[in-house]
């Protein structure tokens, strides 16, 4: 089984996160490809941040898919570009808030995302009413910067750590589930640290990627992920026409 995992931004040291994060949970017959966006913002951090980062997630998951993934996931907890990758592509694409807040959902009743910028939190309490956890799912930021997660000189982690004590004991919650890709190298850390499931939706993803693929299943095209109407673009996004993308 071949599965392509996205960053969507232009981090390689992210990239390289999630691959580790990846490769510990892949079935040992999976083949994990992760790749790093070739155009964008180098992290993502809001709405203006996510709008630019999907013309180049778009294009490595049309690549990947030519040659040969048979699934796809766009690792950003935005869930990034995963509506128009899902209308683009013929294989199934996961995205990572999605694929945690599933798995989230088997082991607890009441759970909380972490995540990292303040900016960062509507968006994903809008994800969460989304995928009909409202009620069950709490959002707290962290309120540090995606890339201050590598900093070995920053106090993200200690800040990381900080948010998810009050998320155990004002919210009640039962799991943690970690609101950023760049996290991901950090829930087994986490997990013995605080004595509850933290849930990374790195490896979520990868688990259900695999699942689509056995079972033979990929994204309806009919309705709203009917592949895209064939239309000529113009300017600098005349490459991204359906007739190209698509083929």
């Amino acid at each position: 089984m071949d599965l392509l995992v996205v960053n969507p931004n232009t981090t390689k040291s992210m990239t390289a996160t999630i691959a580790d994060a990846a490769d510990r949970v892949r079935n040992p017959s999976t083949r994990v490809t992760s790749v790093t966006s070739s155009m964008g913002p180098v992290s993502i951090e809001g709405y203006y941040d996510e709008v630019f980062a999907v013309p180049g997630l778009l294009l490595e998951i049309a690549k990947g898919e030519r040659q040969g993934a048979q699934a796809a996931i766009i690792a950003c907890f935005d869930d990034t570009g995963l509506d128009a990758a899902r209308a683009m592509a013929n294989i199934p694409v996961v995205g990572i808030c999605e694929a945690a807040l599933a798995t989230a959902a088997f082991i607890a009743q009441r759970f909380t995302i972490v995540t990292t910028m303040e900016r960062s939190r509507l968006p994903l309490e809008h994800l969460v009413q989304r995928y009909g956890m409202t009620g069950r799912c709490n959002v707290r930021a962290a309120d540090i910067p995606v890339l201050s997660l590598e900093d070995p000189q920053s106090n993200a982690r200690d800040r990381l750590r900080n948010e998810i004590d009050a998320a155990l004991r004002e919210d009640r919650a039962e799991a943690i589930v970690l609101g950023c890709a760049g996290m991901a190298d950090l829930s087994i850390e986490l997990r013995k640290e605080f004595g509850v499931p933290v849930v990374d939706g790195v490896a979520a993803a990868v688990k259900q990627a695999e699942a689509l693929v056995a079972l033979g299943l990929s994204t309806a095209k009919r309705g709203a992920y009917a592949s895209p109407v064939r239309k000529t673009y113009s300017g600098a996004l005349r490459d991204f026409a359906p007739d190209i993308m698509v083929g």
